[in-house]
């Protein structure tokens, strides 16, 4: 008796009169499968005939993007280095490339810059965005032009701007030394891309440096002239969709400029802050051809970052699967600032 109800329940016995019988308990319909009419939905549903659209750069993007992560991947399990082709057997796969990158003392001064830069170069653009943005936004003359010249230099590549920086931060001839001198203020002439300035007795404290270079900082401003543009038409796009009744009727509440944009305008801007963020982020973590053309592929150990330092392990050193783990590395970190960002979107139904 058990039997036959387990069959039943497993839909593999039929009822009394030959009908299938369902697992709920009642009968499937006699009318079964029809392939001919499931085909004929399938070629007119909008997925089949928009696929001569979506298809190739699909397969594109999957083989030459996700694809070459993936080889990348493998290729850090080798121990692929010089002209030796690597041996592609799961069983020689390990970590020996990212044990080596945990005991690299460069690896580790890499991350930091990275992450300086990562974090300084994202907040600075952000305040430096909002405070234009704010200012554009009150009225000021000339608006157009003002916002013009400053959304010029996020139209420069990278290229660009290094060699134009690198003019710059020149300390016979920049711009910025001759300046400093033309005011009397020749003690501040400095070299900004090899130079640095002793911190005393503060070089004694816990990870402060006995000498503060300006290599990084010189390389986060220039990017801070370049992007802070990008952040103020985000943050102006913002403010212009906030109505003028709340910026009225906190007035009338009695509320301060500061007051105002503190606690009514600046909560209201949490979305382009988030969106602008995660792309400056992005910018930062692509820093690489910045510091190739203004340094080569070596910047020194104050301004070394994960994606030179994979470049050199890789290209000049010829160690293959050390780059391929350190890029890896710089996978996860970027994945890292992305993936929150889009899941949020994803949560909000915007993907």
């Amino acid at each position: 008796m058990s039997l036959h109800i387990l069959k039943r329940l497993l839909g593999r016995d039929r009822s009394d009169d030959g009908r299938a019988v369902r697992t709920d308990g009642g009968t499937a319909s006699s009318k079964g499968f029809d392939l001919g009419a499931t085909l004929s939905s399938l070629r007119d549903s909008d997925a089949v005939r928009s696929a001569p659209f979506w298809l190739p750069p699909f397969l594109l993007m999957g083989f030459f993007v996700y694809g070459a992560i993936g080889w990348n991947v493998i290729i850090s399990f080798t121990d692929f280095a010089g002209l030796t082709l690597p041996t592609y057997d799961p069983a020689a796969f390990d970590l020996e490339m990212y044990r080596r990158a945990l005991s690299d003392q460069q690896f580790w001064l890499a991350t930091r810059n990275t992450f300086v830069l990562l974090a300084s170069f994202t907040a600075l653009s952000l305040a430096g965005g909002l405070g234009l943005a704010i200012l554009v936004d009150r009225g000021i003359r000339f608006e157009n032009w003002f916002r013009t010249i400053y959304l010029l230099p996020f139209s420069l590549s990278f290229v660009v701007t290094a060699v134009f920086w690198r003019w710059m931060y020149n300390f016979d001839s920049g711009v910025i030394n001759v300046v400093l001198r033309g005011l009397g203020l020749d003690f501040l002439a400095s070299k900004w891309l090899s130079g640095g300035v002793d911190l005393g007795v503060l070089g004694g404290l816990p990870l402060v440096p006995e000498v503060l270079q300006f290599k990084l900082f010189a390389v986060i401003f220039a990017l801070l002239w370049q992007f802070s543009g990008y952040a103020m038409v985000v943050y102006l796009a913002g403010l212009r969709a906030i109505p003028n009744d709340q910026y009225e009727a906190a007035r009338v509440d009695g509320a301060s400029t500061i007051r105002m944009y503190w606690r009514v305008i600046l909560p209201q801007l949490r979305a382009s802050t988030v969106s602008a963020a995660v792309v400056l982020m992005v910018f930062a973590l692509k820093a690489f051809d910045f510091l190739y053309v203004m340094f080569g592929n070596n910047p020194g150990p104050t301004a070394d970052i994960l994606s030179t330092m994979m470049y050199r392990q890789a290209f000049a050193a010829n160690e293959w699967a050390y780059g391929s783990a350190i890029a890896v590395v710089l996978f996860l970190v970027a994945l890292a600032v992305v993936a929150p960002y889009l899941y949020g979107e994803y949560r909000r139904g915007e993907l």
